[in-house]
């Protein structure tokens, strides 16, 4: 069924069942034509051709979304939040997820640029990135949620980084704990490197020492490495008494390998995540997480894009969300220290 069909049956030009479909333009219709041609269009069931409005109007009321893992929790909340801003502007959401890995997110990329989306969130941002640099010299709307990156000119959200690892470390030397291991993300993302830099920032200002075997690296932010660089550091005999995990995941990560270690959290190493998933009050003990509006990141990148792609490209401002630490189970003072509470009790 197409628009001709419709002007047929309407008894109008094409043209005219062009502009009554167009909400853009339907005012310049009659309402007695606009109702009529909208009650024929809907008895034959035609639908708009979207594909053939975008490359005539170079809009195609879609925003392309970037995902590094749609299994980490984190991401659905933001989403979300993206997904029902865009819808007040009359726009939606195409969600791609990469799996961090560039030869991906370059085929989501180059895919949705051939459906002609009007802009992207990327959650998906590395420091360096030639993606990004190609968005940048096509000029095309970008927005980096979760992610900020120097030198392409984007704006950002995302929650503060460096503090929200500062009140981590902070917390757990008000327990008393002083050999603090720091399980960091990867130092090519921004969440990675800012959390590292928060370590050290906070173990410095609380006069601890920053011991470098105590620091492991995780190469993507997932359980199974969280695992990974808790078992080095446990096989290693590093003596430390708590670890503050750069997210949630390497933090469930933690969990496991301090099972198979026949280790118990918190009486043998506290353990502190960054994120504050959904879900995480749950786990036992339930953990203790760096939280941010996870919903909000997500509208304010939604404004951000739409703003864009009205407006064209705009400063490369970042927008930061304070952090909140939610105490919960999985951190407590070191056994040492615990002891003595115990008997003093007694």
């Amino acid at each position: 069924m197409t628009l001709k069909d419709v002007a047929a049956r309407a008894g109008v030009h094409p043209a005219t069942v062009s502009r009554a479909l167009n909400p853009e333009t339907r005012p310049l219709v009659s309402d007695e034509t606009a109702d009529r041609i909208l009650a024929v269009a809907d008895s034959l069931g035609y639908r708009p051709n979207t594909v053939a409005r975008s490359l005539r109007t170079r809009r195609s009321n879609s925003v392309g979304v970037l995902i590094p893992d749609l299994n980490n929790p984190l991401f659905p909340p933001i989403v979300r939040g993206i997904e029902d801003r865009l819808a007040t502007d009359g726009y939606v959401a195409l969600i791609g997820n990469t799996d961090s890995a560039d030869e991906r997110e370059r085929l989501v990329f180059e895919s949705m640029r051939d459906r002609h989306v009007d802009g992207f969130v990327f959650a998906t941002a590395r420091l360096h990135s030639e993606v990004l640099a190609e968005a940048a010299a096509a000029r095309i709307p970008v927005v980096l949620v979760n992610r900020s990156a120097e030198g392409y000119g984007f704006p950002s959200v995302s929650v503060d980084n460096e503090r929200g690892m500062t009140m981590a470390v902070a917390y757990l030397a008000s327990l008393g704990h002083r050999k603090i291991a720091h399980i960091a993300g990867p130092q090519d993302i921004s969440t990675g490197l800012s959390r590292y830099r928060g370590f050290i920032a906070a173990m410095t200002e609380h006069g601890l020492p920053v011991d470098e075997s105590l620091i492991t690296y995780a190469r993507v932010f997932s359980i199974d490495e969280g695992d990974r660089c808790c078992r080095e550091l446990l096989e290693a005999g590093r003596d430390c008494t708590a670890i503050a995990a750069a997210n949630d995941m390497l933090a469930v990560g933690c969990y496991a390998a301090l099972e198979s270690a026949g280790l118990t959290c918190p009486a043998d190493i506290s353990v502190v995540g960054f994120n504050d998933m959904p879900f995480m009050d749950r786990l036992t003990p339930p953990l203790t997480s760096v939280s941010f509006p996870h919903y909000e990141l997500g509208k304010q990148a939604g404004r951000l894009v739409l703003e864009q792609i009205e407006d064209g490209p705009r400063n490369a401002e970042v927008h930061y969300l304070a952090p909140e630490l939610k105490v919960r189970g999985s951190a407590g003072p070191p056994a040492a220290i615990a002891a003595g509470l115990r008997g003093q009790a007694g």
